[in-house]
Protein backbone atom coordinates (compact mmCIF):
# COMPACT_ATOMS: atom_id res chain seq x y z
CA UNK A 1 0.00 0.00 0.00
CA UNK A 2 1.23 3.57 -1.24
CA UNK A 3 2.64 6.02 1.88
CA UNK A 4 1.41 9.06 2.10
CA UNK A 5 4.09 10.81 0.62
CA UNK A 6 3.33 8.49 -2.34
CA UNK A 7 0.40 9.27 -2.79
CA UNK A 8 1.04 12.95 -2.83
CA UNK A 9 3.86 12.45 -5.59
CA UNK A 10 1.32 11.43 -7.92
CA UNK A 11 -1.17 13.74 -7.35
CA UNK A 12 1.67 16.35 -7.53
CA UNK A 13 2.20 15.03 -11.32
CA UNK A 14 -1.33 15.07 -11.86
CA UNK A 15 -1.51 19.08 -11.02
CA UNK A 16 1.74 19.25 -13.38
CA UNK A 17 -0.51 17.27 -16.40
CA UNK A 18 -3.19 19.61 -15.79
CA UNK A 19 -1.05 22.54 -15.87
CA UNK A 20 0.95 21.55 -18.75
CA UNK A 21 -2.68 20.59 -20.58
CA UNK A 22 -3.48 24.44 -20.24
CA UNK A 23 -6.02 24.27 -17.51
CA UNK A 24 -5.95 26.33 -14.00
CA UNK A 25 -5.32 24.04 -11.23
CA UNK A 26 -6.65 26.69 -9.25
CA UNK A 27 -8.43 28.98 -11.29
CA UNK A 28 -10.04 32.59 -9.63
CA UNK A 29 -13.87 31.86 -10.00
CA UNK A 30 -16.24 29.80 -11.19
CA UNK A 31 -20.11 30.01 -12.69
CA UNK A 32 -21.81 28.15 -10.42
CA UNK A 33 -25.62 29.03 -11.31
CA UNK A 34 -27.13 26.74 -8.69
CA UNK A 35 -26.80 25.08 -5.04
CA UNK A 36 -27.05 21.92 -4.41
CA UNK A 37 -29.78 22.09 -2.33
CA UNK A 38 -31.25 24.33 -4.82
CA UNK A 39 -31.01 21.48 -7.35
CA UNK A 40 -32.32 18.71 -4.95
CA UNK A 41 -35.31 21.26 -4.06
CA UNK A 42 -36.40 22.11 -7.16
CA UNK A 43 -34.97 18.95 -9.43
CA UNK A 44 -38.28 17.73 -11.49
CA UNK A 45 -38.49 21.36 -12.45
CA UNK A 46 -35.04 21.96 -13.33
CA UNK A 47 -34.64 18.48 -15.28
CA UNK A 48 -37.90 19.37 -16.97
CA UNK A 49 -36.74 22.34 -18.22
CA UNK A 50 -33.52 20.70 -19.79
CA UNK A 51 -31.68 23.65 -19.08
CA UNK A 52 -27.80 23.36 -18.56
CA UNK A 53 -26.94 24.31 -15.18
CA UNK A 54 -23.41 24.51 -13.36
CA UNK A 55 -22.52 22.79 -9.85
CA UNK A 56 -19.44 23.00 -7.61
CA UNK A 57 -18.43 20.26 -5.01
CA UNK A 58 -15.54 18.21 -3.81
CA UNK A 59 -15.35 14.94 -5.49
CA UNK A 60 -16.56 12.62 -2.25
CA UNK A 61 -16.54 9.02 -4.14
CA UNK A 62 -15.96 8.07 -7.53
CA UNK A 63 -17.38 4.43 -9.72
CA UNK A 64 -15.85 3.32 -12.88
CA UNK A 65 -18.11 1.32 -15.33
CA UNK A 66 -16.58 0.62 -19.02
CA UNK A 67 -16.87 4.08 -20.65
CA UNK A 68 -18.61 6.22 -18.03
CA UNK A 69 -18.30 7.11 -14.50
CA UNK A 70 -20.64 8.29 -11.48
CA UNK A 71 -19.28 10.53 -8.76
CA UNK A 72 -20.79 12.35 -6.06
CA UNK A 73 -19.87 16.09 -5.78
CA UNK A 74 -20.73 17.70 -2.27
CA UNK A 75 -20.78 21.74 -1.46
CA UNK A 76 -22.11 23.51 1.77
CA UNK A 77 -25.39 22.72 1.26
CA UNK A 78 -25.87 19.02 0.24
CA UNK A 79 -24.38 16.16 -2.31
CA UNK A 80 -25.21 14.77 -5.93
CA UNK A 81 -24.34 12.42 -8.15
CA UNK A 82 -22.60 13.36 -11.50
CA UNK A 83 -22.39 10.97 -14.42
CA UNK A 84 -19.68 11.26 -16.89
CA UNK A 85 -20.00 9.35 -20.26
CA UNK A 86 -16.89 9.18 -22.91
CA UNK A 87 -19.19 9.16 -25.99
CA UNK A 88 -20.59 12.48 -24.39
CA UNK A 89 -17.47 14.40 -23.63
CA UNK A 90 -14.88 12.55 -25.65
CA UNK A 91 -12.36 10.76 -25.95
CA UNK A 92 -9.57 12.36 -24.56
CA UNK A 93 -11.74 14.74 -21.92
CA UNK A 94 -13.05 11.30 -20.23
CA UNK A 95 -9.37 9.99 -20.07
CA UNK A 96 -8.00 13.44 -18.86
CA UNK A 97 -10.80 13.46 -15.86
CA UNK A 98 -9.87 9.65 -14.74
CA UNK A 99 -6.22 10.13 -15.46
CA UNK A 100 -5.96 13.56 -13.50
CA UNK A 101 -9.63 13.99 -11.07
CA UNK A 102 -9.55 12.61 -8.07
CA UNK A 103 -11.70 12.07 -4.30
CA UNK A 104 -11.05 15.10 -2.52
CA UNK A 105 -10.53 17.77 -5.29
CA UNK A 106 -13.14 20.34 -5.74
CA UNK A 107 -14.67 20.84 -9.62
CA UNK A 108 -17.31 22.66 -11.25
CA UNK A 109 -19.39 20.35 -13.58
CA UNK A 110 -21.80 21.67 -16.18
CA UNK A 111 -24.76 19.89 -17.62
CA UNK A 112 -28.66 18.79 -17.41
CA UNK A 113 -30.49 16.87 -14.92
CA UNK A 114 -31.71 13.20 -15.21
CA UNK A 115 -33.06 10.54 -12.53
CA UNK A 116 -31.20 7.18 -13.16
CA UNK A 117 -33.28 3.88 -13.69
CA UNK A 118 -32.79 3.55 -9.67
CA UNK A 119 -34.79 7.18 -9.23
CA UNK A 120 -31.45 8.92 -8.40
CA UNK A 121 -31.21 12.23 -9.03
CA UNK A 122 -27.92 12.97 -11.33
CA UNK A 123 -26.38 15.80 -13.27
CA UNK A 124 -25.30 14.54 -17.11
CA UNK A 125 -22.00 16.29 -17.32
CA UNK A 126 -21.41 18.16 -20.38
CA UNK A 127 -18.12 19.95 -19.32
CA UNK A 128 -15.88 20.15 -16.66
CA UNK A 129 -12.94 21.52 -14.57
CA UNK A 130 -10.72 21.97 -11.97
CA UNK A 131 -11.29 24.20 -9.08
CA UNK A 132 -8.81 22.91 -6.46
CA UNK A 133 -6.45 20.17 -6.93
CA UNK A 134 -5.78 18.09 -3.53
CA UNK A 135 -2.27 17.11 -3.17
CA UNK A 136 -3.21 14.43 -0.01
CA UNK A 137 -5.70 12.16 0.38
CA UNK A 138 -8.68 11.85 2.40
CA UNK A 139 -8.60 9.56 4.72
CA UNK A 140 -10.09 6.14 4.30
CA UNK A 141 -10.68 5.33 7.76
CA UNK A 142 -11.71 8.47 8.86
CA UNK A 143 -15.63 7.64 10.25
CA UNK A 144 -15.31 6.04 13.63
CA UNK A 145 -11.66 7.75 14.82
CA UNK A 146 -10.62 6.52 17.91
CA UNK A 147 -8.12 9.38 18.55
CA UNK A 148 -10.74 11.72 19.22
CA UNK A 149 -7.64 14.86 19.79
CA UNK A 150 -6.85 14.28 16.31
CA UNK A 151 -10.69 14.96 14.78
CA UNK A 152 -10.20 18.31 16.95
CA UNK A 153 -6.68 19.06 15.69
CA UNK A 154 -7.85 17.97 12.14
CA UNK A 155 -11.47 19.89 12.90
CA UNK A 156 -11.33 20.44 8.38
CA UNK A 157 -11.30 17.04 7.97
CA UNK A 158 -13.86 16.27 10.82
CA UNK A 159 -16.27 18.30 9.31
CA UNK A 160 -15.59 16.91 5.71
CA UNK A 161 -16.57 12.99 7.29
CA UNK A 162 -19.26 13.86 9.78
CA UNK A 163 -22.11 16.02 9.06
CA UNK A 164 -23.19 15.77 12.48
CA UNK A 165 -20.26 17.70 13.55
CA UNK A 166 -21.22 20.06 10.81
CA UNK A 167 -25.07 20.94 12.24
CA UNK A 168 -23.65 21.09 15.43
CA UNK A 169 -21.96 24.45 14.88
CA UNK A 170 -24.60 25.87 12.24
CA UNK A 171 -26.97 25.26 15.31
CA UNK A 172 -23.88 27.10 17.26
CA UNK A 173 -24.35 30.21 14.83
CA UNK A 174 -28.43 29.88 14.62
CA UNK A 175 -28.20 30.10 19.34
CA UNK A 176 -26.16 32.91 18.64
CA UNK A 177 -28.15 34.58 16.60
CA UNK A 178 -31.03 34.05 18.48
CA UNK A 179 -30.08 35.11 21.51
CA UNK A 180 -29.06 38.44 19.58
CA UNK A 181 -32.57 38.87 18.31
CA UNK A 182 -34.19 38.65 21.81
CA UNK A 183 -31.69 41.17 23.26
CA UNK A 184 -32.46 43.33 21.06
CA UNK A 185 -36.34 42.95 20.85
CA UNK A 186 -35.67 43.82 25.08
CA UNK A 187 -33.78 47.31 24.25
CA UNK A 188 -30.60 45.90 24.79
CA UNK A 189 -27.50 47.84 22.44
CA UNK A 190 -24.85 45.23 21.25
CA UNK A 191 -21.42 47.05 22.26
CA UNK A 192 -17.53 46.21 22.22
CA UNK A 193 -14.70 46.81 24.55
CA UNK A 194 -11.32 46.07 24.58
CA UNK A 195 -9.75 42.89 24.49
CA UNK A 196 -6.40 43.85 25.52
CA UNK A 197 -6.74 45.84 29.07
CA UNK A 198 -3.59 47.20 31.06
CA UNK A 199 -5.49 45.75 34.32
CA UNK A 200 -7.61 42.66 34.59
CA UNK A 201 -11.10 42.11 35.98
CA UNK A 202 -14.48 40.76 36.01
CA UNK A 203 -13.86 37.57 37.49
CA UNK A 204 -11.55 35.67 39.42
CA UNK A 205 -9.05 34.31 36.97
CA UNK A 206 -5.66 33.79 36.10
CA UNK A 207 -4.70 36.41 32.82
CA UNK A 208 -2.61 35.80 30.04
CA UNK A 209 -0.32 38.96 29.69
CA UNK A 210 1.36 40.59 26.90
CA UNK A 211 3.32 43.67 25.77
CA UNK A 212 2.81 46.75 23.62
CA UNK A 213 5.79 47.75 21.64
CA UNK A 214 4.43 51.31 21.14
CA UNK A 215 3.61 51.95 24.20
CA UNK A 216 6.18 49.93 26.58
CA UNK A 217 3.45 48.78 28.35
CA UNK A 218 2.18 45.26 29.91
CA UNK A 219 -0.99 44.20 28.84
CA UNK A 220 -3.75 41.58 29.78
CA UNK A 221 -5.99 39.85 27.09
CA UNK A 222 -9.52 40.43 29.32
CA UNK A 223 -10.57 37.65 31.51
CA UNK A 224 -14.34 39.47 31.56
CA UNK A 225 -15.79 42.28 29.77
CA UNK A 226 -17.42 43.23 32.88
CA UNK A 227 -15.55 46.57 34.29
CA UNK A 228 -15.64 48.08 30.60
CA UNK A 229 -19.42 47.70 30.59
CA UNK A 230 -20.56 49.09 33.54
CA UNK A 231 -18.11 52.52 32.68
CA UNK A 232 -20.80 52.68 30.00
CA UNK A 233 -23.61 52.48 32.63
CA UNK A 234 -21.86 55.74 34.21
CA UNK A 235 -22.24 57.28 30.68
CA UNK A 236 -25.49 56.66 30.64
CA UNK A 237 -26.22 53.77 28.82
CA UNK A 238 -28.91 51.90 30.71
CA UNK A 239 -29.61 48.08 28.62
CA UNK A 240 -25.91 47.01 26.98
CA UNK A 241 -24.73 43.32 26.35
CA UNK A 242 -21.69 42.04 24.56
CA UNK A 243 -20.71 38.71 22.81
CA UNK A 244 -17.16 38.16 22.64
CA UNK A 245 -14.05 36.14 23.60
CA UNK A 246 -12.75 35.80 27.08
CA UNK A 247 -9.29 34.27 28.02
CA UNK A 248 -8.18 32.60 31.11
CA UNK A 249 -4.52 31.32 31.87
CA UNK A 250 -6.01 28.19 33.92
CA UNK A 251 -6.64 24.40 33.81
CA UNK A 252 -8.97 22.71 30.95
CA UNK A 253 -11.40 20.12 31.52
CA UNK A 254 -14.21 19.21 29.46
CA UNK A 255 -15.83 22.55 30.96
CA UNK A 256 -13.24 24.74 30.65
CA UNK A 257 -11.29 26.11 27.96
CA UNK A 258 -8.67 29.07 27.61
CA UNK A 259 -10.31 31.09 25.55
CA UNK A 260 -14.04 30.96 25.17
CA UNK A 261 -17.15 33.12 24.19
CA UNK A 262 -19.23 34.76 27.03
CA UNK A 263 -22.58 36.75 27.10
CA UNK A 264 -22.29 39.81 29.39
CA UNK A 265 -25.05 41.95 29.73
CA UNK A 266 -26.17 45.16 31.86
CA UNK A 267 -29.12 46.28 33.08
CA UNK A 268 -29.50 49.64 34.54
CA UNK A 269 -32.49 49.98 37.28
CA UNK A 270 -33.08 46.29 37.68
CA UNK A 271 -32.01 44.11 40.09
CA UNK A 272 -31.27 40.04 40.35
CA UNK A 273 -34.55 39.09 40.39
CA UNK A 274 -35.31 41.07 36.89
CA UNK A 275 -32.34 38.73 35.68
CA UNK A 276 -33.87 35.50 36.91
CA UNK A 277 -37.24 36.37 35.23
CA UNK A 278 -35.25 37.78 31.82
CA UNK A 279 -33.09 34.34 31.99
CA UNK A 280 -36.65 32.14 32.04
CA UNK A 281 -37.76 34.21 29.00
CA UNK A 282 -34.77 34.46 26.60
CA UNK A 283 -34.28 30.58 26.60
CA UNK A 284 -38.02 29.88 26.28
CA UNK A 285 -37.78 32.27 23.13
CA UNK A 286 -34.44 30.86 22.34
CA UNK A 287 -35.55 27.04 22.95
CA UNK A 288 -38.85 27.11 20.84
CA UNK A 289 -37.50 28.93 17.64
CA UNK A 290 -34.64 26.82 17.56
CA UNK A 291 -37.02 23.18 18.64
CA UNK A 292 -39.87 23.84 18.78
CA UNK A 293 -39.81 22.35 22.48
CA UNK A 294 -38.76 23.28 25.80
CA UNK A 295 -37.57 19.94 26.84
CA UNK A 296 -34.01 18.41 24.89
CA UNK A 297 -31.98 15.31 25.87
CA UNK A 298 -28.44 15.37 27.36
CA UNK A 299 -26.62 12.07 28.19
CA UNK A 300 -30.05 10.07 27.61
CA UNK A 301 -31.83 12.16 30.18
CA UNK A 302 -34.63 14.55 29.51
CA UNK A 303 -34.07 18.09 30.93
CA UNK A 304 -37.19 20.14 30.80
CA UNK A 305 -36.70 24.85 30.32
CA UNK A 306 -40.11 25.10 31.34
CA UNK A 307 -40.67 27.75 33.89
CA UNK A 308 -40.24 29.09 36.28
CA UNK A 309 -37.31 27.03 37.39
CA UNK A 310 -36.69 26.16 41.24
CA UNK A 311 -34.74 28.77 42.89
CA UNK A 312 -32.62 27.44 45.99
CA UNK A 313 -30.69 29.53 48.74
CA UNK A 314 -26.51 28.64 48.08
CA UNK A 315 -26.61 27.81 52.05
CA UNK A 316 -29.40 25.62 52.44
CA UNK A 317 -27.90 23.51 49.07
CA UNK A 318 -24.96 23.88 50.03
CA UNK A 319 -25.83 22.08 53.53
CA UNK A 320 -28.11 19.41 51.87
CA UNK A 321 -25.19 17.58 49.99
CA UNK A 322 -22.64 18.15 52.63
CA UNK A 323 -24.34 18.40 56.11
CA UNK A 324 -22.44 21.12 56.15
CA UNK A 325 -23.59 24.92 58.05
CA UNK A 326 -21.42 27.56 56.60
CA UNK A 327 -22.63 30.25 59.15
CA UNK A 328 -21.27 27.94 62.01
CA UNK A 329 -17.65 26.29 60.56
CA UNK A 330 -14.53 28.40 60.53
CA UNK A 331 -11.88 28.27 57.85
CA UNK A 332 -9.93 25.45 59.41
CA UNK A 333 -12.46 22.86 59.93
CA UNK A 334 -14.01 23.60 56.47
CA UNK A 335 -10.45 22.95 54.89
CA UNK A 336 -10.43 19.76 56.40
CA UNK A 337 -13.62 19.13 55.82
CA UNK A 338 -12.53 19.46 51.74
CA UNK A 339 -9.43 17.40 52.49
CA UNK A 340 -12.50 14.46 53.87
CA UNK A 341 -14.10 15.29 50.18
CA UNK A 342 -10.85 14.96 48.38
CA UNK A 343 -10.41 17.90 47.69
CA UNK A 344 -6.92 19.62 47.69
CA UNK A 345 -7.34 23.22 49.23
CA UNK A 346 -4.21 25.58 48.70
CA UNK A 347 -3.14 27.32 52.10
CA UNK A 348 -4.30 31.19 50.20
CA UNK A 349 -7.94 30.48 50.06
CA UNK A 350 -10.21 31.50 52.46
CA UNK A 351 -13.25 30.15 54.26
CA UNK A 352 -15.52 30.94 51.53
CA UNK A 353 -13.45 30.25 48.81
CA UNK A 354 -13.25 26.35 50.20
CA UNK A 355 -16.99 26.81 49.93
CA UNK A 356 -16.87 27.58 46.74
CA UNK A 357 -14.76 24.51 45.72
CA UNK A 358 -16.57 22.23 47.83
CA UNK A 359 -19.73 23.79 46.43
CA UNK A 360 -18.36 22.90 42.57
CA UNK A 361 -16.91 19.57 43.24
CA UNK A 362 -19.59 18.13 45.41
CA UNK A 363 -23.25 19.91 45.48
CA UNK A 364 -23.04 21.42 41.45
CA UNK A 365 -22.87 18.03 39.88
CA UNK A 366 -26.59 16.57 41.65
CA UNK A 367 -28.40 19.87 39.80
CA UNK A 368 -30.31 17.95 36.48
CA UNK A 369 -33.31 20.10 35.95
CA UNK A 370 -33.19 24.27 35.43
CA UNK A 371 -32.41 25.82 39.14
CA UNK A 372 -31.31 29.43 40.48
CA UNK A 373 -28.37 28.90 43.40
CA UNK A 374 -28.92 32.45 44.74
CA UNK A 375 -27.80 34.50 47.62
CA UNK A 376 -23.69 33.51 47.58
CA UNK A 377 -21.92 34.48 50.84
CA UNK A 378 -20.64 37.42 50.97
CA UNK A 379 -16.78 37.36 49.75
CA UNK A 380 -17.38 35.13 46.64
CA UNK A 381 -18.50 37.31 44.49
CA UNK A 382 -16.40 40.80 45.06
CA UNK A 383 -18.15 43.10 42.49
CA UNK A 384 -22.07 41.84 43.65
CA UNK A 385 -24.19 43.70 46.08
CA UNK A 386 -25.24 42.97 49.72
CA UNK A 387 -28.45 41.70 50.32
CA UNK A 388 -29.89 44.46 52.26
CA UNK A 389 -32.04 42.63 54.41
CA UNK A 390 -29.51 39.73 54.74
CA UNK A 391 -26.04 41.34 54.65
CA UNK A 392 -23.83 38.47 54.69
CA UNK A 393 -25.50 37.06 51.79
CA UNK A 394 -24.96 38.86 48.24
CA UNK A 395 -27.99 39.30 45.85
CA UNK A 396 -26.85 36.66 43.31
CA UNK A 397 -27.99 33.87 41.14
CA UNK A 398 -26.06 31.03 39.22
CA UNK A 399 -28.01 28.94 36.90
CA UNK A 400 -27.06 25.22 36.95
CA UNK A 401 -28.55 23.07 34.28
CA UNK A 402 -27.24 19.19 34.08
CA UNK A 403 -23.85 19.75 36.20
CA UNK A 404 -23.45 22.81 33.94
CA UNK A 405 -23.14 26.17 35.61
CA UNK A 406 -24.81 28.17 32.64
CA UNK A 407 -25.07 31.75 34.35
CA UNK A 408 -23.42 33.82 36.90
CA UNK A 409 -25.84 36.89 37.79
CA UNK A 410 -25.88 39.87 40.53
CA UNK A 411 -27.05 42.81 41.30
CA UNK A 412 -23.72 45.23 40.80
CA UNK A 413 -22.28 46.90 43.56
CA UNK A 414 -22.73 50.61 42.88
CA UNK A 415 -21.02 51.91 46.26
CA UNK A 416 -17.43 53.05 45.32
CA UNK A 417 -16.01 53.02 48.95
CA UNK A 418 -17.50 49.46 49.26
CA UNK A 419 -15.88 48.17 45.97
CA UNK A 420 -12.75 49.62 46.71
CA UNK A 421 -12.44 48.21 49.99
CA UNK A 422 -13.21 44.91 48.25
CA UNK A 423 -10.41 45.66 45.97
CA UNK A 424 -8.20 46.15 49.22
CA UNK A 425 -9.55 42.34 50.21
CA UNK A 426 -8.66 40.99 47.24
CA UNK A 427 -5.26 42.76 46.41
CA UNK A 428 -4.21 41.14 49.70
CA UNK A 429 -5.42 37.96 48.62
CA UNK A 430 -3.37 38.11 45.45
CA UNK A 431 0.03 39.31 47.73
CA UNK A 432 -0.97 36.64 49.32
CA UNK A 433 -0.35 34.13 46.89
CA UNK A 434 -3.88 33.91 45.28
CA UNK A 435 -3.24 34.92 41.71
CA UNK A 436 -6.94 34.85 40.83
CA UNK A 437 -8.09 37.21 43.08
CA UNK A 438 -9.11 40.36 41.39
CA UNK A 439 -6.76 43.61 41.32
CA UNK A 440 -7.24 46.80 42.51
CA UNK A 441 -8.71 49.34 39.37
CA UNK A 442 -8.51 52.69 40.61
CA UNK A 443 -9.56 53.95 37.12
CA UNK A 444 -12.91 51.54 37.50
CA UNK A 445 -13.31 53.37 41.12
CA UNK A 446 -12.96 56.57 39.55
CA UNK A 447 -15.59 55.98 37.28
CA UNK A 448 -18.19 54.72 40.07
CA UNK A 449 -17.71 57.99 42.05
CA UNK A 450 -19.50 59.84 39.18
CA UNK A 451 -22.46 57.42 39.73
CA UNK A 452 -23.71 54.44 38.48
CA UNK A 453 -27.59 53.99 38.54
CA UNK A 454 -28.71 50.41 40.55
CA UNK A 455 -28.03 47.80 37.89
CA UNK A 456 -28.08 43.60 37.41
CA UNK A 457 -25.30 42.41 35.24
CA UNK A 458 -25.54 38.77 33.63
CA UNK A 459 -22.29 35.94 32.41
CA UNK A 460 -23.56 33.53 30.60
CA UNK A 461 -21.09 30.82 28.57
CA UNK A 462 -22.16 30.28 25.16
CA UNK A 463 -19.64 27.27 24.81
CA UNK A 464 -21.39 25.60 27.80
CA UNK A 465 -25.20 26.47 26.68
CA UNK A 466 -24.38 25.30 23.05
CA UNK A 467 -22.65 22.10 24.40
CA UNK A 468 -25.36 21.39 26.76
CA UNK A 469 -28.40 22.07 23.83
CA UNK A 470 -26.26 20.17 21.48
CA UNK A 471 -26.02 16.90 23.89
CA UNK A 472 -22.15 17.27 23.89
CA UNK A 473 -20.02 16.17 26.81
CA UNK A 474 -16.75 18.54 26.37
CA UNK A 475 -16.42 22.16 25.49
CA UNK A 476 -14.11 21.31 22.60
CA UNK A 477 -16.96 19.67 20.64
CA UNK A 478 -18.56 22.68 20.42
CA UNK A 479 -15.68 25.17 19.96
CA UNK A 480 -13.96 24.80 16.26
CA UNK A 481 -10.40 25.13 17.18
CA UNK A 482 -10.50 24.32 20.58
CA UNK A 483 -6.87 24.91 22.55
CA UNK A 484 -4.64 21.75 21.92
CA UNK A 485 -0.98 20.84 22.88
CA UNK A 486 0.91 20.31 19.80
CA UNK A 487 1.36 16.87 18.59
CA UNK A 488 4.53 15.18 19.91
CA UNK A 489 4.62 17.38 22.16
Amino acid sequence: MATIDELRKIRLKKLEAIQKAGFLAYPEKTKRTHTISQVLKDFNKLAQSKKEITLVGRIKSQREHGGSTFFDIEDGTGKIQAYLRQNKIGESGYKFFLNNFDIGDFVEVRGILFKTKKGEKTIEVKDYKMLAKSLLPLPEKWHGLKDIEERFRKRYLDLIFNPEVKKKFELRSKIIKEIREFLAKEGFLEVETPILQPIYGGAKAKPFKTYLNALNLDLYLRIAPELYLKRLLVGGFEKIYEIGRCFRNEGMDRTHNPDFTMLEFYWAYADYKDLMKLAETMFENVLKKIFGTLKIKYKGKEVNFKTPWQRIEFSTFFKKYTGINLDEINRETLAKKAKEFGISIKEELDKVAIADEIYKKICRPKIWQPTFIIHAPLGLFPLAKKLSDNPPRLATLQLMVAGWELINAFSELNDPIEQEKRFKEQEKSFKAGLEEAQRMDEDFIEALEYGMPPAAGFGMGIDRLVALLTNSHSLREVILFPTMKPKGS
